[in-house]
């Protein structure tokens, strides 16, 4: 009975739009829609749908859990908001089988209502719009960025832009970052490539349990196309943090550094600045924990033989502690500033501190 008395509606507006359309025909006029879109029926545009279409959002393909909004000029019945379904598909009164939406654009979807409603409308005129995108989840970018934060995307964006959108990565990033494919891709780009994807195969460190992709800084620095690629609604993009080594004793600044890609004890050093005058070169210890140990592993190294290309520099791992030793006063390479400072400064001292003899 609902659907007789739709139609027994549909038929009546019909029989008043087409007398109200001759009557302005008549008149040298032609009846153009309200609706501010795009709308099927028509070949007239705004100009703020064409620079959305520029920008690329018009080219957003729908899925499931999108809201769109239609409008049927001069019938009203068909007014309102309409959701794609699970399947993919949307339903309008009296089309007979369901509209498929899912990787359409709203601008293809809009042309094919407008068809099917040619069997109750005379050239209709439809607009059907995008009012809430629900059907994609926002990708995340996290890690060693300078503004970690979450994007809706409505259209497609490659790696290197939306890190450009965190401000960039920080000094603190160790040259690789992970892409955690969260989501299966709802609508893949047939001409796009598809790049290896590394399985997760500690469970019990990641918590995320998703496959992802890794990628290289420098690679992406040096504009190499396969590491930027688009990044997916849903997406984490993980920059990862270099862990630190810690440098202290007789080196000129003291402190902890992030530990890069083949980072070696000689290029440590000189981020510190250097070795102080009384370092000991011969014996700089290094202090390594061991997976499962209580007690650190320790290494003497022989820095002054690296640095003379007689022994090979070494490569250092996560938390390593490099402590630098002073030289003994007497040692070779002190000796002389030894006797330097007791003639200058320690001689002196010592003839001061002599008892004190008055002759008359």
């Amino acid at each position: 009975m609902k659907s007789i008395g739709l139609f027994i509606s549909l038929v009546f507006a019909c029989a008043v739009g087409t007398t109200v359309a001759l009557a302005q025909t008549q008149q040298g006029g032609t009846p153009q829609p309200s609706d501010s879109t795009t709308t099927a029926g028509n070949n007239s545009s705004t100009s703020p749908a064409s620079s959305m279409e520029q920008m690329g959002v018009g080219n957003y393909l729908l899925g499931p859990g999108d809201v769109l909004s239609l409008r049927v000029f001069r019938y009203q019945q068909f007014d309102g908001d309409v959701e794609v379904d699970s399947t993919g598909a949307i339903e309008i009164p009296l089309v007979d089988q369901p509209i498929i939406a899912r990787c359409r654009r709203a601008q293809d979807v809009q042309r094919e209502i407008a068809e099917a409603l040619k069997k109750y409308i005379r050239n209709p005129q439809v607009s059907l719009r995008v009012k809430e995108r629900r059907s994609r989840p926002n990708a995340v970018v996290a890690g060693a960025v300078r503004s970690p934060q979450q994007f809706q995307m409505l259209r497609r964006v490659k790696l290197l832009q939306l890190l450009a959108f965190t401000g960039g990565i920080t000094e603190q990033a160790s040259g690789a970052i992970q892409v955690f494919h969260t989501e299966a891709e709802m609508c893949p780009d047939p001409n796009e490539p598809s790049l290896p994807v590394q399985q997760i195969v500690e469970t019990t460190s990641d918590a995320l349990q998703a496959p992802f992709t890794l990628y290289n800084i420098n690679d992406l620095r040096l504009g190499k196309e396969e590491a930027n690629p688009y990044i997916r609604p849903g997406d984490v993009v993980f920059v990862q943090d270099a862990p630190p080594v810690y440098i202290t004793g007789a080196v000129i600044a003291p402190q902890g550094i992030y530990l890069r890609n083949n980072a070696t004890l000689m290029r440590a050093i000189a981020q510190v600045g250097g070795l102080r005058k009384e370092a000991n070169q011969e014996k700089i210890l290094i202090y390594r924990q061991k997976p499962g140990a209580s007690e650190p592993e320790l290494i003497t190294v022989n820095y002054a033989a690296i640095r003379k290309n007689k022994a090979p520099d070494i490569v250092l791992q996560p938390y390593d502690v490099i402590y630098v030793r002073e030289a003994g006063v007497l040692s070779p390479g002190r000796l002389v500033d030894t006797l330097v400072n007791m003639s200058v400064g320690g001689l002196g001292s010592a003839v001061t501190n002599l008892p004190l003899r008055v002759i008359y």
